[in-house]
């Protein structure tokens, strides 16, 4: 089969496809985060900000090569969520800018259309960090401007630079010592493979049931159960196990090992050194992988879940976060309702627990985006956030290192108002940030203060890990209560108070003064006070405070300034 041009439906099916692609397989690609955290969201968030642009190109009656760039374009940037989700947003803007201005797509526009995606989102990276889904992009950009040179089949092309692709994302532990030591490939990456794989199938003609991707778009992507997206499930156990070699691996017995794992099922990631080889495979049968994993050495940590089982409780899950997340704002909207003068400066806080909302309402903050770790909200969310703060000032405080990219592109489609975003990590840094704003001084004066503040604050997460993984030389194991610093994890052990007391000592060094406890939903008031008392005996001179976060997952938040 040999194609040398596609026209507007086609690229409209294969964009489709791409993004049901990546919703039916989220869930995997949420499990290759790094960290053993409960709500590891890199799928999550892709699949959300693919899917809004997916519903944007669903509903185009008549769709041409501009109408789909448009729609490609705004509805990923404004449907952006999570780190990865932005930067995909990016990869289609890019990407949009060359196909919108054609009437049909060739070898020659698709590799320059796949240059441009890859120079939009590297420019929109402040420190572009290798071994990321940018990696992967950038060598499939390479191997498509190579390519053009040597074919006008769309199909060689695209096989090719999807090959090029995987290649990468295969290097990319290498690249990142902390993706070595997790034994994963890089979540954002592989889930960029995904959407390419989809649109590849679409191509020669295998497309997924993409007939109720507007649905999954306005729900969030998880809220519909159908027995279709059951039916998606083609293996029913996600398998994953270390193996302890006898021998290295040479490249044709690992090339072997991989074709044996694709011929009893899918979803496979094999990262081998001289050691070990970390595992992980759907299949129907775990014991023909066990079988012929035992044929290369001893095996460790093995784990077997039922996905089928799983699925319809993961989807209940999410279908719940967003259910809260639009109940929250909905509960918010009074606040935008009531009359408001018109102020200099307003603000935006995003939050996770009630306790946590009250504090930022407290100090002054004008509202609240209800989300966080759990779900990031999108850079539509934060927009519309922006509009209903009646200032000419609004500063952004993402409290969250992976929202604080979509708060940024926020700021860049703001047309009315001047937002300023303060790339709040955490939410102690938002805390801090708030209790630093000087009514008197201008914006530009507050936004340098804050920026100097929330450099001095160090935040610790107490929270429980999802599987056994080593970070840092620590060992941890499926359930342990892990103390997650600024930069790596603290402390690990099976007991939460004596957890958290070691992360909190780690933090506390001659020049801290106040130590702030925000205790979760999980955790009764008497807990949290003595733990407090465990911390104020470090030093008398330690200002120790308790107060009620009522964030999920994370037993407390602590700072110390």
């Amino acid at each position: 089969m040999e194609i040398n041009s596609i026209n507007a439906a086609v690229l409209a099916k294969m964009f489709l496809n791409g993004a049901k692609n990546l919703e039916s397989k989220k869930e995997w690609i949420n499990e290759l985060n790094v960290f053993p955290v409960p709500d590891g969201d890199t799928g999550t968030n892709m699949s959300m900000t693919i899917l809004a642009a997916a519903k944007e190109v669903s509903a185009l009656e008549q769709p041409d090569m501009a109408s789909i760039a448009k729609a490609m374009s705004s509805g990923s940037l404004r449907g952006a969520r999570g780190n990865s989700g932005v930067i995909l947003s990016q990869l289609f803007r890019g990407f949009a800018k060359v196909i919108g201005k054609e009437q049909e797509v060739t070898v020659p526009v698709l590799s320059h259309a796949v240059q441009k995606a890859v120079e939009t989102a590297y420019k929109a990276v402040m420190k572009p960090k290798e071994g990321t889904i940018l990696t992967v992009a950038r060598g499939a950009a390479d191997k498509a401007a190579q390519m053009a040179e040597e074919t006008n089949d769309m199909v060689l092309f695209l096989d090719e630079v999807i090959k090029e692709a995987e290649r990468v994302l295969k290097k990319t532990p290498d690249m990142l010592p902390v993706l070595k030591q997790a034994g994963v490939v890089d979540s954002g990456g592989q889930g960029l493979v995904v959407i390419l794989q989809g649109a590849y199938d679409a191509l020669l003609g295998k497309e997924l049931d993409t007939a109720s991707i507007t649905a999954s778009a306005g729900a969030g992507a998880a809220a519909k159960i159908t027995k279709e997206t059951e039916a998606e499930i083609k293996f029913g156990y996600c398998t994953e196990f270390i193996i302890v070699l006898d021998h290295p691996l040479l490249d044709h017995q690992e090339r072997k090992y991989k074709s044996f794992l694709e011929s009893i099922g899918d979803s496979i990631v094999v990262v081998a050194d001289d050691e070990i080889v970390k595992t992980h495979v759907h299949t129907n049968d775990p014991g023909l992988a066990i079988q012929e994993a035992l044929t290369h050495g001893s095996l460790s940590r093995i784990k077997i879940d039922n996905m089928r089982e799983e699925h319809q409780e993961r989807l209940i899950k999410d279908a719940q976060k967003v259910a809260a997340m639009q109940a929250a704002q909905a509960d918010a909207a009074p606040q935008a309702q009531k009359e408001q003068e018109q102020k200099e400066i307003g603000f935006i806080a995003v939050s996770a627990g009630d306790g946590l909302s009250e504090v930022f309402r407290g100090l002054g903050a004008d509202y609240m985006i209800e989300g966080g770790q759990t779900m990031n909200p999108s850079t539509e969310d934060i927009l519309n956030a922006v509009e209903k703060v009646a200032a000419d000032h609004v500063f952004v405080l993402p409290n969250n290192k992976n929202i604080i990219l979509a708060a940024n592109q926020a700021a860049e489609l703001s047309e009315e108002k001047k937002v300023h975003v303060i790339p709040t990590k955490t939410i102690p840094q938002g805390i801090t940030a708030l209790i630093n704003f000087i009514p008197e001084q201008t914006a530009e004066e507050n936004e340098a203060r804050m920026l100097e503040e929330i450099e001095n604050v160090k935040t610790g997460q107490v929270t429980y890990a999802v599987r056994d993984t080593v970070i840092d030389e620590k060992e941890i194991r499926q359930d342990d209560y892990m103390g997650i610093g600024d930069k790596t994890i603290l402390a690990v052990g099976k007991d939460l108070a004596q957890v958290t007391l070691a992360m909190a000592e780690s933090m506390i060094d001659e020049d801290s003064a106040i130590v702030s406890i925000y205790y979760g939903e999980d955790v009764t008031e008497d807990d949290a006070n003595a733990i407090a008392q465990k911390i104020q005996a470090v030093s008398d001179e330690l200002e120790v405070e308790v107060q009620y976060g009522g964030q999920p997952i994370y037993y407390y938040l602590i700072s110390v300034e």
